[in-house]
C-alpha cells in the first residue's frame, strides 16, 4: 500500500528569533520564522488526516492569528471535514489538536501516555500546561467516551503503510508518522523536530518535557525516514521551498515525491 502525502500550511509566525527555536544557540537574536502545518495522507480509497491545526478563536486567545481556517485550507484536496474518519493526533498541543472539534466524525489515533500526560499532575504546573488548551483536551476525552479513540503504546499500524511511533521529548506522548509511498518511506516528524536543524544538528527545542528523549528522538526519526530528504519537520518554512507546490493552492506542498533538490546541510 502506498500513499500520496501533502503538507497544508494554515498559519505562520514570523516575529520570532532563534532563541525561540533552539536552546544554547550561537546567534539567539537572529530572526527565525515558523510555519504551521497539517498533513494529509491519501490513497485510492481513503484519506487520513495528521493533526488539525487550530482555529481563529484559539488564534485570538493566544494572539497568534491564522492565515485561514484549517477546513478551508484542506478544500483544494477535495476534503470536507465531515469526511475525515481517521485522525492521527501526534500530540495534544494547541497547534496540533486545536481543531479536533472541526472533524466531528473522526476517530483519534494517539499515544496512551499523551492522554495521561495532558490530564495528569504535570498539568498542575503552568509552564508544562502552557502549550495545551483545556477545551481541546476535553474534546479528546469526549471522543474517548464516544468510543472513538484508538490508543498506542509505542509503535503501531494505523492502516497498511501507515504507522505511528512514540518519540516523546517535546511532549510525553508525541508520536511521529511513517508513511509508505511509491518513492520510499516518509517520516512526518511533527514536533519531534520542529526544524531540520533540530534533528540534524541535535539542537533542543525550548519547549521540552524530557530533553534526553528529545535528543534520542532525533536519531529515531532519521532512522524512520531512512534518507534525510524523506524527513519532514513539523514547522520548518524550508519545507515549502524544497517540495513541489499544489498548482491551485500555494499553501499546499506534495511530499511523497521527495524534495526537488538536496537539503542544504
Amino acid at each position: 500500500m502506498t500513499w500520496q502525502v501533502h503538507s497544508v500550511k494554515y498559519a505562520e509566525r514570523n516575529a520570532r528569533i532563534r532563541a525561540d527555536s533552539f536552546l544554547f544557540d550561537a546567534d539567539p537574536t537572529a530572526p527565525h520564522a515558523m510555519d504551521y502545518f497539517m498533513w494529509v495522507l491519501q490513497d485510492e480509497e481513503r484519506t487520513i488526516l495528521v493533526d488539525t491545526g487550530y482555529d481563529s478563536a484559539e488564534g485570538a486567545r493566544r494572539d497568534r492569528p491564522i492565515r485561514m481556517d484549517p477546513t478551508e485550507a484542506l478544500a483544494p484536496l477535495g476534503i470536507r471535514p465531515d469526511q475525515i474518519d481517521t485522525l492521527i493526533v501526534t500530540h495534544l498541543h494547541y497547534d496540533h489538536a486545536g481543531g479536533l472539534h472541526l472533524f466531528p466524525n473522526a476517530t483519534l489515533h494517539m499515544q496512551e501516555v499523551e492522554m495521561a500526560y495532558a490530564t495528569g499532575p504535570c498539568m498542575c504546573h503552568q509552564a508544562m500546561r502552557h502549550p495545551f488548551t483545556a477545551d481541546h483536551i476535553c474534546e479528546a476525552i469526549k471522543r474517548l467516551y464516544a468510543g472513538r479513540v484508538v490508543f498506542y503504546d509505542g509503535s503501531g499500524e494505523v492502516a497498511p503503510g501507515v504507522s505511528v511511533h512514540r518519540i516523546g521529548g517535546h511532549s510525553r506522548g508525541l508520536q511521529a508518522v511513517r508513511v509508505e509511498t511509491e518513492s520510499g518511506p516518509l517520516c512526518l516528524a511533527s514536533d519531534a523536530a520542529h526544524y531540520y536543524e533540530n534533528a540534524f544538528a541535535g539542537k533542543l527545542f525550548p519547549i521540552v518535557a524530557d530533553a534526553e528523549e528529545m535528543l534520542r528522538g532525533f536519531q529515531t526519526i532519521q532512522k524512520l525516514a531512512v534518507d534525510p530528504g524523506r524527513l519532514i519537520p513539523g514547522h520548518d518554512p524550508l519545507v515549502r521551498e524544497l517540495f513541489p507546490r499544489h498548482d491551485q493552492a500555494d499553501w499546499i506542498n506534495r511530499l511523497d515525491l521527495g524534495p526537488m533538490r538536496p537539503l542544504p546541510f
